[in-house]
């Protein structure tokens, strides 16, 4: 046992995490594809997303009231009777507002999606009138969505698209009744040449299937002229030969409009079963195999790839709530069969003219949407257009901003009105006295005030000097004797009628608590002006100075 041993391990494989992960990555890779369903807000969306993902409606999706999300995302796998062949992802777009649409180039870049990406386009019976300006729309996106950068890669893509789409109208084959469904619709052997008006547009081969939900209610019975809850909204009074003439007229300009993209037609209702025909050709486009390599002879040409999904229902044109026009299968002659007097070149031209920017509408060549609103008259409420995006400063930058402004600007700062630059805070003043509101001429309107409501005989004599410059005119006895007895001359207090200016070196901080120390000695000045004015009326030829107390 010994000697069976090896001696050395063996080394392990280098990156072994990585060979790890790439064959797990390998036996189970699933490739991806996605629809994108495009369609004004309350339009059948949701329920065509859970038609394809085979999931039951939601309570919220039927509620008309409900917000929709800037972007909405489902997926389900694809799966037959043994193995996952893909995975299905479906894109819902509320609106046609940009800020609604620039979100998928993000989530559906066209350099990866293009070839598994098919487009829904849905459009209303409720409002027929929006048709071909919803179609105008939505195609002159998927248009430039197609285009995305320019790059070489996308350009290469986009032309190996394109090939695709056009084999695949090349060699479609109407299903007879009693055939046994094959694996594929596509015929090897049969090569027939596009008809005048097929695939003009659509030069990234983009699959398009355009759905009109809620047919149901097309040939609904309303007299009511104006009703918005029934078929063509009120155009017309109940059923006859100017309604089916309408609606088949409607139907003529979305074929002919289809034709130029190669797209397909349907029209829905609740039932399921539409909703399953709808299902089954949407995995058939998706699973379109590629057009084989042109550099090949026909003897080496290899066995052509097998589509896995079928679609063998026979087209419909008949059955107004449940029409099936498949890629491929319709030309000018059929879609002129269905109502005499339609000319499908007039309107395909029309439709150029919307899109050439070169040339204008006019009466001689009006564009299909002008065309259409004489058929269909527009009698629905618009919807007010959404609100511009608005990228909000960040709130440190917002505020560094008014930061930088307020700084170069002295009068934005509210300390300013506490602050005298030129004056300085004398000692014993508490306050903000550098504001205009404590200067000094409102404070002797405040004490002229005080003294008409206290009477002028009191105060002035308190706070005055006349009777102070009176006593020396009296007698000089008199004005010896109170220097005397006081001990030090009067103060004079200043008069508030005549107060100066701040001059002589004083500011005005300094005059105004000049003013108001003096204010405070009142009490000793209105003694010494109390027995100044009795000693002057009372001498009576006393020179001593005296006071008579004689009555």
């Amino acid at each position: 046992m010994e000697g069976s041993r090896p001696t050395t391990p063996e080394a392990p494989p280098e990156n072994l995490w990585s060979s790890i992960l790439d064959s797990v990555s390998s036996s189970r890779s699933i490739p991806s594809k996605q629809v994108l369903l495009l369609g004004p807000p309350s339009s059948g969306k949701s329920v065509l997303a859970s038609a394809l993902l085979q999931k039951p409606v939601s309570e919220e999706s039927k509620d008309e009231t409900r917000s929709d999300f800037a972007l909405g995302y489902d997926w389900a796998d694809i799966r037959d009777d043994e193995d996952t062949l893909a995975r299905l992802s479906v894109y819902t777009v509320p609106s046609d507002a940009t800020a609604h649409t620039a979100l998928l180039p993000h989530f559906v870049p066209p350099r990866a999606s293009l070839p598994h990406t098919l487009v829904m386009i849905v459009l209303d019976w409720t409002r027929p009138w929006t048709f071909v300006d919803d179609l105008y729309t939505w195609l002159n996106w998927v248009e430039l969505w197609a285009k995305g950068d320019g790059s070489r890669d996308l350009e290469i893509v986009r032309e190996e698209n394109h090939e695709r789409l056009q084999y695949h109208l090349q060699h479609y084959t109407e299903p007879s009744a009693d055939a046994v469904p094959t694996s594929s619709n596509l015929s090897s052997n049969t090569v027939l040449p596009l008809g005048p008006g097929t695939l003009t547009h659509n030069s990234a081969g983009v699959p398009i299937v355009v759905v009109c939900t809620k047919a149901d209610l097309i040939d609904e019975g309303n007299d009511l002229v104006g009703a918005s809850t029934s078929g063509m909204g009120g155009m017309v009074k109940g059923k006859g030969g100017e309604w089916e003439e309408r609606t088949d007229g409607v139907m003529q300009v979305l074929r002919t409009i289809c034709l130029k993209y190669g797209s397909s037609l349907f029209y829905t209702t609740q039932q399921p079963s539409t909703l399953q025909v709808l299902r089954q050709y949407t995995l058939h486009l998706l699973f379109t195999p590629p057009a084989p390599s042109p550099m090949t002879s026909a003897s080496e040409a290899p066995a052509p790839l097998r589509n896995p999904f079928v679609f063998h229902h026979k087209p419909n044109t008949l059955d107004r709530d449940r029409i099936v026009v498949p890629a491929g299968w319709d030309s000018w002659g059929k879609i002129s069969v269905l109502r005499e007097g339609f000319e499908a070149k007039a309107w395909g031209e029309a439709w150029e003219t919307d899109f050439d920017t070169d040339v204008h509408e006019s009466d001689d060549h009006p564009g299909a949407r002008k065309m259409y609103r004489t058929l269909v008259p527009d009698q629905g409420f618009k919807q007010p257009p959404l609100p511009p995006f608005n990228a909000p400063m960040a709130e440190q930058a917002f505020l560094a901003k008014h930061y930088d402004e307020n700084a170069k600007k002295p009068d934005r700062d509210p300390r300013g009105a506490f602050r005298n630059p030129t004056d300085t805070t004398a000692a014993g003043i508490v306050g903000p006295l550098g504001s205009s509101s404590f200067n000094l001429p409102n404070v002797e309107r405040a004490l002229s005030e005080m003294e008409a409501g206290m009477g002028t005989g009191s105060l002035n004599t308190g706070t005055t000097g006349d009777g102070a410059r009176r006593l020396p005119q009296r007698g000089g006895a008199a004005g010896a004797g109170m220097t005397n007895h006081a001990g030090r001359p009067p103060p004079s207090s200043p008069t508030i009628g005549s107060s100066p200016s701040p001059t002589g070196g004083q500011s005005q901080h300094e005059v105004l608590q000049n003013f108001f120390q003096s204010l405070l000695s009142s009490k000793d000045r209105g003694g010494a002006s109390g027995t100044a004015r009795s000693m002057t009326p009372k001498t009576n030829g006393n020179t001593s100075g005296s006071e008579d107390t004689s009555t």
